[in-house]
């Protein structure tokens, strides 16, 4: 039996990035929730996953529009990670941002941006495995990513720097 909490200290010896996922529905209702597990699945043809806990609030409402934009997150856009982690029956009130092509939210100064149409989801233990097929993306120039490391968020230069 391997324990949960010393699975978790484990793990969180692999930093990952942080990415907040929105979406629209047709009523104009946006949604977003933050993830640290998003990878890139295929490059042919080109899809993309996450892995939304199943006890989300959001994801079903992201989940029942087909679609949604993952908004990889900046060193300098902790104070969005925490705004989209927090449950607020409005994480989007006073925050202005842009669209995707396909119309979901795009969050100002995103790292990189990827437009997705839900292409499958799977049950997977305590979380969904959501496959997404890749439409639209684009990458800013410079910055650096918002990282979750050993239980806290960081610059990718503090944790080369041993801060």
């Amino acid at each position: 039996m391997i324990d949960p909490k010393h699975f978790r200290t484990v793990l969180g010896a692999y930093p990952t990035g942080v990415c907040v996922i929105t979406s629209v529905d047709e009523a104009g209702v946006r949604t977003g929730l933050v993830v640290g597990s998003f990878t890139s699945i295929s490059l042919d043809p080109p899809l993309v996953g996450f892995f939304p806990d199943k006890r989300s609030s959001s994801w079903p409402r992201i989940a029942a529009t087909g679609r949604f934009c993952v908004n990889v997150l900046g060193a300098d856009q902790l104070d969005l990670c925490r705004r989209f982690a927090a449950r607020a029956d409005d994480k989007f009130a006073e925050l202005a941002h842009g669209h995707t092509p396909s119309g979901q939210p795009l969050l100002d100064n995103a790292l990189a941006w990827i437009d997705c149409r839900i292409e499958r989801v799977d049950d997977i233990g305590d979380h969904w495995l959501v496959v997404g097929a890749v439409e639209a993306l684009d990458a800013r120039a410079g910055g650096t990513p918002l990282l979750f490391f050993r239980g806290q968020y960081h610059d990718a230069v503090e944790i080369a720097q041993g801060v």
